[in-house]
């Protein structure tokens, strides 16, 4: 019923056609977005046909003999578009199996797209998982997201801050240049989790020249100097904050809180701002302190799952 085809660049095309088109898809699955880090990842995405159509699409790469979709992705599982039905989502999955015992994996990790990004119901892909590959569920990370039409009263710490920064006249600006914000970014990271950015300010730059409308930088100055920053990726009903620093200055004068009701206010029209996950890197368990933080803007749990299970031989 199906044919399953690994991608290669001269699918390129055709793949971003299909993503243009699909129901639970976002601007990280095209292709010059995938394909910033080919370097790290060694691709094999998968194609699925029904007859000479593209009937879905599946992102991923292989480690050894693991087929993982896929970790160089915020999130990434079976794209399909209004057409799929649960019935064949269940055969793409057997068929898959096949595939993957043919190609010598053993194991398969699977990390779904999490619901809000889906702009029709599109969770075939969980079913599946349960009754064909007794997947089992192998991470949990709890993340926090605002629903923009109906948002929730901002507790008493952020609103006070907020008020300070309208008292002190931080003003918030939107499409900043990147390379204004990196160095404050890779400061606070360094100082407060001795960490770096998942992306260098070069291929940020370069992601962001290939999707100007998705990837924008709203900064917080006072007296002219940026204080902090919010670097937003704007997909079909989801903003979500990809990366936020404050430096001691903005800290005090309540620089996030005002970028916060700038881009909500900017973005009323859509479903929800994702501000991501809240997980101790070390422990790999919830930073109550950091998800409280997150939670006082009004947001509330939703979750980032990752499934595993292993092929037959």
């Amino acid at each position: 019923m199906f044919n399953i085809v690994r991608y290669t660049p001269e699918h390129k095309q055709d793949w971003d056609h299909y993503v243009q088109k699909a129901r639970n898809a976002t601007f990280l699955f095209y292709r010059d977005y995938m394909d910033y880090h080919a370097d790290r990842f060694k691709d094999h995405s998968l194609i699925i046909y029904k007859g000479q159509h593209i009937f879905a699409l599946l992102p991923a790469h292989e480690q050894g003999d693991v087929f993982i979709s896929h970790k160089g992705l915020t999130y990434g599982g079976l794209i399909i578009d209004s057409n799929v039905t649960a019935v064949a989502v269940m055969e793409v999955f057997r068929q898959l199996n096949l595939y993957l015992k043919e190609a010598n994996f053993r194991q398969v990790i699977y990390r779904a797209i999490p619901w809000i990004y889906h702009q029709q119901p599109s969770e075939e892909d969980l079913y599946a998982l349960f009754t064909v590959c007794n997947a089992q569920l192998s991470e949990r990370k709890i993340a926090t997201a605002l629903f923009l039409q109906n948002q929730q009263p901002w507790r008493k710490d952020h609103r006070r801050r907020l008020n300070l920064a309208h008292s002190q006249n931080v003003e918030i600006r939107s499409n900043e240049p990147l390379e204004r914000f990196w160095p404050l970014l890779e400061q606070k990271l360094s100082r407060k989790f001795s960490a770096r950015p998942v992306h260098t300010l070069q291929e940020i730059q370069l992601l962001q020249s290939h999707f100007p409308e998705n990837i924008i930088l709203y900064g917080a100055y006072k007296d002219d100097a940026m204080v902090g920053g919010l670097l937003i990726y704007v997909t079909p009903q989801v903003i979500h904050g990809q990366y936020s620093a404050t430096n001691e200055q903005g800290d005090k004068c309540g620089a996030m809180e005002a970028i916060f009701e700038k881009v909500f206010a900017d973005y009323q029209h859509l479903l929800y701002f994702d501000n991501g996950t809240s997980i101790d890197p070390d422990t790999q368990r919830v930073n109550e302190g950091l998800i409280q933080h997150k939670e006082g803007y009004g947001g509330r749990a939703i979750c980032y799952d990752t499934y595993t299970w292993t092929i037959d031989k």
